[in-house]
């Protein structure tokens, strides 16, 4: 099972960037699909972007589209979340899940079928 760990949250006035990071072990990250939820506190966990094992197929929620990219690099096991355009309802802990066994153009847009998650990072955007 891979292992995740985010970085890059942190407090942003609203308007502002920030890009989040997630670094994945293991020597088998082309076998995941990657996404990236979030919780808001009172919130259920819901999904912000996804992007396919070969990178070529990325998916947003609707609040995220044209604001956030997803992105993914293989040779550093490494997935990236830019957020331009910041809200305060983006305020959340972000969450990077992996899933595996799933085609190679799939995205993973719910919690049900993640195989590992990272234990989150915390975005705060002040109005």
């Amino acid at each position: 099972q891979v292992r995740l760990v985010e970085s890059g949250g942190g407090l942003v006035q609203g308007g502002g960037s920030l890009r989040l990071s997630c670094a994945a072990s293991g020597r088998t990250f082309s076998s995941y699909a990657m996404s990236w939820f979030r919780q808001a506190p009172g919130k259920e966990r819901e999904f912000v972007a996804a992007i396919s094992r070969n990178g070529g197929t990325t998916y947003y929620v609707n609040s995220a589209k044209g604001r956030f990219t997803i992105s993914r690099d293989a040779t550093k096991n490494m997935v990236y979340l830019q957020m331009n355009s910041l809200k305060p309802e983006d305020t959340a802990i972000y969450y990077c899940a992996a899933t595996k066994d799933v085609a190679d153009t799939i995205v993973v847009v719910t919690t049900t079928f993640v195989d590992s998650w990272g234990k989150g990072t915390l975005v705060t955007v002040s109005s």
